[in-house]
C-alpha cells in the first residue's frame, strides 16, 4: 500500500485501494477501452467524496494533477468511467434516505440502481419510468442523460429529477435549486466557489443568449454541455440542467431527489415482421397516435442469429431471409390498443407478420424480447463491440441510411445489423470484432469515423443519444463548431479549473490516447 493509499484511507470512512487485482477490475467498463487507474475509492458518504476532492484538488494546485472519474455500475459504453487517475465508485453510496408518498418524491444517494430504486417504489405503487439496464445507477443515468426506450411517451430521466446534491472540485458542496432574480444575485456575491460559479455562469447566460437560442432549436447533440440551454429561464438560475450529460466532469453527484409516478400496469405486446423498411416506418407512424410505451425496430438478422442459437422465433421471422421487426408495447388500454392494430392489419401486405399478446404467444414474445441480449451475447470468436451506439437519425432517412450502410459493410467487410428505438429516434450498430486481431484497433477506428460520416450524411448525430464520452469524442471534437465548443470550455473551467475532473473525455479527450488504448481481450461479462 503507498503512502498516498494509506493516507486517503485514513481520512475517510469507506477504503481506496491500489492493489493490483483491483486496479485491474476497474480499468474496464463496457467500451471497448482499457485503462487502468491508479487508485480506486469506494466512499460511504458524501462527507467522504468531499475530503476526498479536496485532497486530489490541493494537490493539483500544487501541479501534481490526478485525473478523477466517477463510477457507478461500469456500464458506460465511451470510456467516461475510466482514467489513469483515481476512480471514485459510488457502489457503496446506494441507499434510498427518504419517500414521501404523498408527494411522490424519493430522495437516493447517486449510487443506488434503477432495479433498487423502483422496486423500493412499487411498495408504495410509484415508479420511475425508465427503460434503462436494472444496474445502472441513478447518478450514472443523470451523467449519461440517456435516452430510454421509453423517453419517446415518458420522457428520460431529466423529466424526474427536482433537485441534485453534487460536490464540486474543491469539495465544496452544492445543492441545486433554480433561483429567483434576488436569491440569484445574492447567491452570486457570497466569497465561495459556489457564489463564484453563479456570478461567472449568469454572466455567460447573458454574454451568449443568441449562441444558447441557437444550440435549443437546433442541436440534437449531447456532445459539451447543451444542457446549458436549460439553467436560465426568465429571469431564474438553475445549475441543475448543466449536470446531466456531463459524465462527471463537473462535479461528482452525490444526493438526488426524484419525482415518481404511479405504478403503470404490466405493458402488452406485439411483434409486427416486415419484409420493406417502408412498410415498417408506415406501420410505426400509424400505431404512433395509440401512445406505445416503447416501439422499436430490430434488424430480421439479429432475430435470426438468436434463432440460431436455439430461441424459438419461428413464428417471427416467417420464412423471410431479409426485413425488419417492430416491437411495441402498451401500457394503458392496451386490450383497445391491440384491438385497432389488429383492425388495420389488411392494410399492410401479406407477407406481414403479426403476434400479439396471448396465453400462447407469450412464450415466442418472451423469447423475441430476449433475442436482443442472445445477439450481443453469444458471439463466436469475437465481441460486438460498443463503438456506434446512441446515435439519432431522422425517421424519414433511415432507408437512405440503410442504403449507405450497405456500402460500409462492404468496403470495410462487415456484417452490421441496426436496432434502436423509432420513437425517441435513438439506434445502434453493433458489429462483430475479434479483439485479439492486430488490426482490430484500425479497423476499429474506420469504422467508427465511416459510420460518424454516413451518420451525418443522413442527418443523423453521433452523441444524440448519449453524450461523447471518451470514444465518440474522436469525432464530435473535430465536427463541432467553434462557437459552441468554446462555450463549453469555458463552463468546464468554471467547474474545473485546476482540470481534475475527468479532463481527458469529452472536450478534452485526445485521439491519439483513446485509440491506443482499445482492449485486446473480450469482456467476460454480459454485454448490453
Amino acid at each position: 500500500m503507498g503512502k498516498i493509499t494509506k493516507y486517503l484511507n485514513q481520512l475517510t470512512v469507506g477504503n481506496v485501494f491500489d492493489t493490483p487485482e483491483i486496479l485491474e477490475e476497474y480499468s474496464t467498463d463496457r467500451s471497448a477501452l482499457k485503462i487502468k487507474p491508479k487508485f480506486v475509492a469506494f466512499p460511504e458518504s458524501t462527507e467522504d467524496v468531499r475530503k476526498l476532492m479536496r485532497f486530489f484538488n490541493q494537490l493539483a494546485a500544487k501541479d501534481i494533477k490526478v485525473s478523477i472519474a466517477v463510477r457507478g455500475s461500469g456500464l458506460d459504453q465511451g470510456g467516461a468511467d475510466l482514467t489513469n487517475g483515481v476512480v471514485i465508485s459510488t457502489e457503496k453510496l446506494n441507499h434510498l434516505l427518504e419517500i414521501d408518498t404523498r408527494e411522490r418524491l424519493v430522495r437516493v444517494q447517486s449510487g443506488i440502481t434503477l432495479r433498487e430504486l423502483n422496486t423500493a417504489l412499487s411498495v408504495s405503487g410509484l415508479q420511475i419510468p425508465i427503460d434503462g439496464h436494472d444496474e445502472e445507477t441513478i447518478g450514472g443515468l443523470i451523467s449519461k442523460n440517456a435516452k430510454s426506450d421509453c423517453a419517446g411517451k415518458y420522457g428520460g430521466i431529466y423529466a424526474y429529477v427536482e433537485r441534485i446534491e453534487v460536490v464540486l472540485a474543491n469539495g465544496e458542496c452544492l445543492q441545486t435549486e433554480r433561483l429567483k432574480k434576488y436569491a440569484l444575485a445574492k447567491r452570486a456575491a457570497e466569497k465561495s466557489f459556489e457564489g463564484e460559479i453563479y456570478r461567472k455562469m449568469s454572466k455567460i447566460v447573458k454574454d451568449h443568449a443568441e449562441l444558447l437560442e441557437k444550440i435549443n432549436k437546433e442541436n440534437k447533440s449531447m456532445a459539451g454541455y447543451p444542457m446549458v440551454t436549460r439553467a436560465p429561464r426568465r429571469e431564474t438560475m438553475d445549475l441543475m440542467p448543466l449536470f446531466f450529460g456531463a459524465e462527471g466532469t463537473l462535479g461528482v453527484i452525490s444526493e438526488v431527489i426524484l419525482r415518481a409516478i404511479p405504478l403503470k400496469r404490466r405493458p402488452e405486446r406485439v411483434v409486427a415482421t416486415f419484409r420493406e423498411i417502408e412498410d415498417a416506418i408506415e406501420y410505426t407512424e400509424a400505431i404512433e397516435p395509440l401512445k406505445p410505451r416503447q416501439l422499436n425496430l430490430f434488424d430480421l438478422k439479429i432475430i435470426m442469429e438468436a434463432r440460431e442459437s436455439g430461441k424459438n422465433l419461428d413464428g417471427v421471422i416467417r420464412k423471410l431471409e431479409d426485413g425488419f421487426v417492430v416491437f411495441a408495447n402498451f401500457d394503458e388500454r392496451p386490450a383497445t390498443c391491440i384491438k385497432r392494430i389488429k383492425a388495420m392489419r389488411d392494410k399492410f401486405p401479406r407477407t406481414a407478420k403479426f403476434i400479439y399478446e396471448s396465453v400462447n404467444d407469450r412464450p415466442t414474445l418472451n423469447e423475441f424480447e430476449n433475442s436482443l441480449t442472445n445477439y450481443l451475447n453469444y458471439v463466436k470468436n469475437g465481441e460486438r463491440v460498443p463503438i456506434l451506439t446512441d446515435f439519432y437519425l431522422p425517421r424519414q432517412n433511415i432507408e437512405n441510411f440503410l442504403k449507405d450502410l450497405k456500402v460500409l459493410e462492404d468496403k470495410l467487410e462487415l456484417k452490421v445489423e441496426l436496432f434502436g428505438s423509432l420513437s425517441s429516434s435513438i439506434y445502434n450498430l453493433r458489429p462483430k470484432f475479434n479483439l485479439e486481431d492486430k488490426d482490430f484497433n484500425k479497423k476499429a477506428t474506420m469504422f467508427l469515423r465511416a459510420g460518424a460520416f454516413i451518420i451525418n450524411r443522413q442527418g443523423g448525430e453521433l452523441a444524440g443519444g448519449t453524450p461523447e464520452g471518451r470514444l465518440k469524442a474522436v469525432v464530435t471534437n473535430t465536427t463541432m463548431q467553434e462557437p459552441e465548443k468554446k462555450l463549453y470550455e469555458n463552463i468546464k473551467n468554471i467547474f474545473d479549473k485546476n482540470g481534475i475532473l475527468n479532463p481527458d473525455i469529452k472536450l478534452g479527450t485526445s485521439s491519439k490516447y483513446t485509440l491506443t488504448h482499445f482492449r485486446s481481450n473480450n469482456l467476460p461479462k454480459i454485454m448490453v
